[in-house]
C-alpha cells in the first residue's frame, strides 16, 4: 500500500471563453453541478474521498467504494466531482442535497444510495503509480487519466474537446446544462489555488453569497423570510452589503431557511454599512447560497437576483 499525497483541489475563476486567438490552447470539458471531491486510492482496494474542505467523506457514498479496487495495487490520486443524474442525465444538484451531509450516518446513506445514487465525474490525475503529476502540463495528466479507462456502476471520465469553445458553450445551453470549464492546456495542477489557468463559463449568471440577515415576509406567510440580505468578503475580511433577494424559493425552501435563519439569530449586524433596509434582522453570516442575477451596479449590488439553492458544501470564508 501506498502513503499518498494530501492534495487540495485546483479551483476555477470564474470568466468568459477565451478570446478566437486562444481557443485551440484549451480544452472544454462540461461543468458539473455537484460535490467536489478529490479520490485517494492507495492499492489496497480502498478508497477514500476528501470534500474540498478536506472533510473525509467517504461513508456518505458507499456505491464509490468499489472505485479503489480498480486499478488494482496501482495507487492514484484523482479528481472529480459527485453528482446526481437526473432523469436527461444532466448533474442535478437539489438531488444531490439529500445525500450529502451524511458521512456520519452510514446506514441511512445505504438506504439514500437506493433511492438517489451517485455518481462520480473523474476529471484529472494528481499522483500515479508513486509519481506526482501536479507539475505536469494538463494535456499530459489528461492522457493518463484517459488511460486508465475508469468507467463503471458509479463513475466515468467525461470527454473534453480542444478548440471550439464557442460551439460548446453553444450545446451545453442547448442540452441545459450549467456550462464549461475551459483549461489552459500547458496548466499544472495548481493545488489549493483559484487559477486563471482553469476559468468557469456559466450559461446563467450566478453568485454565491453569505446571507448575513433577513426580512420577515407579512400576512399568511408572517413569521417567514420575505426576503435574505446578501454580502460577499472584500480583502480585508469584512462582510459587503451586495443586495436582497426575494424571489425565486418554494414553500419548502422558504420554511427550511425559517428554521436556519432562526438557529442562526444574533443581535448584530454582521455588514460593514448597516443595510437601508427597514425591520431588518440579522444572523451570525455563516449560511451560504448560490443567487442567479443579471448585472451588478457600480456599487455591487446584483441586480434581479433570485433564489437559487442553499450551498452547503461552501465555508462563508470562500465566498469573495
Amino acid at each position: 500500500m501506498s502513503v499518498l499525497p494530501r492534495i487540495d483541489p485546483m479551483l476555477a475563476t470564474p470568466g468568459r471563453l477565451p478570446p478566437p486567438a486562444s481557443d485551440d490552447r484549451y480544452a472544454y470539458e462540461v461543468k458539473q453541478d455537484g460535490q467536489r471531491v478529490i479520490a485517494y486510492l492507495p492499492g489496497d482496494g480502498t478508497v477514500l474521498l476528501r470534500a474540498r474542505s478536506g472533510a473525509d467523506i467517504t461513508p456518505a457514498y458507499p456505491e464509490l467504494a468499489a472505485l479503489g479496487q480498480v486499478l488494482g495495487g496501482r495507487p492514484a490520486v484523482l479528481d472529480g466531482e459527485i453528482v446526481a443524474l437526473d432523469e436527461a442525465g444532466r448533474s442535478d444538484f437539489e438531488r444531490l442535497q439529500a445525500r450529502m451531509g451524511l458521512a456520519g450516518a452510514p446506514a441511512k446513506a445505504a438506504r439514500m444510495a437506493r433511492t438517489v445514487p451517485a455518481h462520480l465525474m473523474l476529471f484529472d490525475v494528481m499522483f500515479l503509480d508513486g509519481t506526482g503529476l501536479t507539475r505536469a502540463p494538463y494535456t499530459e495528466r489528461r492522457e493518463a487519466l484517459t488511460a486508465l479507462r475508469l468507467a463503471g456502476p458509479a463513475w466515468s471520465t467525461p470527454a473534453a474537446i480542444t478548440g471550439h469553445g464557442t460551439q460548446a458553450l453553444d450545446m451545453s445551453r442547448k442540452a441545459g446544462l450549467e456550462g464549461l470549464i475551459a483549461k489552459r492546456l500547458t496548466s499544472p495542477y495548481a493545488a489549493g489555488v483559484r487559477s486563471r489557468a482553469w476559468i468557469k463559463i456559466r450559461n446563467v449568471r450566478t453568485a454565491d453569497v453569505i446571507v448575513g440577515g433577513w426580512v420577515p415576509a407579512r400576512g399568511h406567510l408572517t413569521g417567514l423570510p420575505g426576503a435574505l440580505l446578501m454580502g460577499q468578503r472584500d480583502p480585508d475580511g469584512t462582510l459587503r452589503y451586495v443586495g436582497s433577494v426575494g424571489t425565486g424559493w418554494n414553500d419548502t425552501e422558504r420554511t427550511t431557511l425559517a428554521q436556519l435563519l432562526t438557529t442562526a439569530a444574533t443581535d448584530t449586524c454582521p455588514f460593514t454599512d448597516t443595510p437601508p433596509v427597514t425591520g431588518a434582522r440579522w444572523v451570525q453570516p455563516r449560511l451560504v447560497a448560490e443567487i442567479r442575477y443579471t448585472t451588478r451596479t457600480r456599487a455591487g449590488r446584483l441586480r434581479h437576483p433570485s433564489w437559487h439553492r442553499l450551498r452547503p458544501d461552501l465555508a462563508p470564508d470562500d465566498i469573495t
